[in-house]
C-alpha cells in the first residue's frame, strides 16, 4: 500500500510517466467515451510539462504534472477533511508552484501532495492531522500491470471479451510496446471508433503500428 506516511513502492517519475501513459491507452480502448473514463493522459499539456488524471466520479481527483527534472501529484479525496494547503505543500519545490497553485488543482482541492525531483526520494509536506485517504489514490500508481488488470476487470466490466482482459497485452502495453490492431481487439473485442483512439494516441504520445 501506498501512501504519504510510506512512499517508498511508488515508482520513480519516468516509470510512473510510462504507467500513467498506459493506463489511459487501456482506458481509451476499453471506454471510448471520455466522459466515463477512470484515467486519461496529455503529452501536450504545456512546453516541457505532460499531465495525468484520474477522476472516479464520486468527487475524488488525482492530477500529475511530469516534468523532465520530475513529477508531482496532488490529491483530492472528498471524504477527507482538508488541512492547510501551506503545510500541505511545504519545501514544495518552485518548479511545481504554478501547476500546484494554479488551474485546475486550484478548483480540484488539495488533501495531500507528493513530489519529486531530480533523482531524489518522493517527498510530501506536512502529513494531514487526520487521514487524508491517499492511500485510496496513490495504491493504483504502483506501475504494476496486474494492478490495473483487477481494477479494470470490474470497473469495466462487460466492456472486454468474456474471456477477460489478457494480462499479456496489459503487461505490453505497460512495457511500451507499439499499439496494433490484434492488441487492441484481445482488450475489446470490437471497437467503435477508430478513429478515435488514434487521436488518443496522439495526445498520450503512445506509439502504434495500426493502419486504417
Amino acid at each position: 500500500m501506498i501512501n504519504t506516511s510510506d512512499l517508498q513502492l511508488l515508482p520513480d517519475n519516468k516509470k510512473l510517466q510510462s504507467a500513467c501513459k498506459a493506463m489511459a491507452v487501456l482506458d481509451a480502448i476499453l471506454c471510448q467515451d471520455w466522459t466515463y473514463r477512470y484515467y486519461s493522459y496529455n503529452s501536450q499539456w504545456s512546453e516541457g510539462e505532460e499531465f495525468f488524471e484520474m477522476r472516479n466520479g464520486e468527487g475524488d481527483q488525482l492530477l500529475a504534472l511530469f516534468r523532465n527534472e520530475g513529477a508531482v501529484i496532488n490529491g483530492y479525496f472528498s471524504e477527507a477533511e482538508q488541512g492547510e494547503k501551506a503545510n500541505l505543500t511545504d519545501q514544495l519545490p518552485e518548479a511545481f508552484h504554478e501547476f500546484i497553485f494554479g488551474e485546475p488543482v486550484n478548483s480540484a482541492g488539495t488533501t495531500f501532495s507528493v513530489w519529486q525531483l531530480n533523482g531524489q526520494p518522493w517527498t510530501t509536506g506536512i502529513l494531514a492531522e487526520n487521514d487524508d485517504h491517499s492511500a485510496e489514490l496513490l495504491t493504483p500508481l504502483d506501475g504494476k500491470p496486474v494492478t490495473y488488470l483487477e481494477w479494470a476487470s470490474v470497473y469495466f466490466k462487460g466492456s472486454y471479451p468474456e474471456t477477460g482482459i489478457p494480462l499479456d497485452t496489459v503487461t505490453r502495453i505497460f512495457n511500451q510496446e507499439p499499439l496494433t490492431k490484434e492488441m487492441v481487439l484481445s482488450l475489446a473485442g470490437e471497437l467503435e471508433d477508430w478513429d478515435q483512439l488514434i487521436e488518443d494516441l496522439i495526445e498520450i504520445s503512445y506509439p502504434y503500428h495500426i493502419n486504417l
